[in-house]
């Protein structure tokens, strides 16, 4: 991989390269907010907007979960690209006949040029597309599942957890920012590294902040005070990935998530919390990482295992009290 390779424009969660052997994200994206007052142009509005994500991705997934678990389907439509998509865009190969039903389009590419026919960055997803005009409004994904739960909660179905709850904020955002740049980007640090030297200083931070991650954990059910927040969807689309991709295929392989006793019991008590683990897809997981990362894997072979079975074992983590919805409820 040469020093300033450009890596695939359409990949998940934004485009991203090798400089200086050491992997950097692109993270500029389209800012544009929805929200309840449109101050950007975009007032929250039922049945205007469409999520357009895939269940491969770690940032589409996040934007899944949230949608999910805020009951926003019959106002926010929600379509899905396949986990395979070729060198221009994500594809809608899902679809009978390879087009969103909703936008008409076979590529989500198309919603970026009607945004700007000279849209320069990364065609990623999640991105929410305003279906009056076929254009991207956003794909800013940590941004639109804030708004989702601040912006849309009027909408929110009866029961709805609040995943950003003012009393801890403060902490969120500490635990954010850490879980961000060290575990949800530090995997790929790790997958894309472009030198040995960035590899072993990639896996070091990634193994630091699990470490810590595993601490943390010891003692509390969920990241943030007793119900889930943000901050667990955002560490769980990672956590469920690792054995699947991140520790073979990104060479994240210290341990693998099943060998760390409070991470796993986390991990799988999420995964059978209603609006997380039916979000998931093992095998568009895989498919997607091992056949379109052909740097990594030129091959293309997609690997059988691992065994995916405990993920619906006793995870025990009740013991350390708390309840995943509160006062609320889960999704139907």
């Amino acid at each position: 991989m040469s020093e300033d390779q450009q890596l695939p424009e359409h990949a998940e969660g934004g485009k991203y390269s090798v400089r200086g052997k050491e992997f950097t994200r692109d993270t500029r994206y389209i800012q544009t907010r929805i929200t309840a007052d449109g101050a950007d142009g975009f007032p929250v509005e039922p049945g205007r907007y469409r999520l357009i994500a895939a269940r491969a991705c770690p940032w589409a997934n996040r934007a899944i979960i949230v949608h999910r678990l805020l009951g926003l389907e019959d106002v926010l439509s929600l379509g899905l690209a396949g986990p395979v998509h070729d060198s221009r865009s994500w594809t809608f190969d899902l679809d009978p006949d390879g087009r969103d039903p909703v936008l008409g389009v076979e590529r989500l590419r198309e919603a970026y040029l009607k945004r700007d026919p000279e849209y320069p960055r990364g065609i990623t997803v999640p991105a929410i597309v305003d279906t009056t005009t076929g254009a991207v409004v956003t794909n800013d994904f940590a941004q639109m599942t804030e708004d989702l739960s601040t912006q849309w909660r009027r909408y929110h179905r009866e029961g709805a957890p609040d995943l950003w709850p003012e009393a801890h904020r403060a902490e969120m955002d500490t635990i954010n920012k850490r879980v961000y740049t060290e575990v949800n980007n530090g995997v790929y640090r790790c997958g894309f590294a472009g030198s040995q030297e960035s590899y072993e200083a990639a896996y070091d931070r990634l193994w630091t902040a699990l470490d810590w991650l595993e601490d943390l954990l010891a003692d509390r059910r969920f990241l943030v005070g007793d119900t889930i927040t943000e901050s667990d969807v955002r560490l769980f689309t990672t956590l469920v990935r690792f054995d699947a991709v991140y520790h073979g295929h990104f060479k994240c392989n210290r341990e693998k998530l099943t060998e760390m006793p409070n991470l796993w019991a986390y991990a799988r008590d999420l995964f059978q919390t209603p609006g997380f683990g039916d979000t998931v897809d093992f095998d568009q997981i895989k498919r997607h990482y091992y056949v379109v990362h052909t740097d990594i894997n030129p091959t293309a072979i997609v690997p059988k295992g691992p065994d995916l079975s405990g993920w619906h074992t006793e995870h025990g983590r009740d013991r350390l009290g708390g309840r995943p919805f509160g006062d609320g409820t889960p999704p139907a």
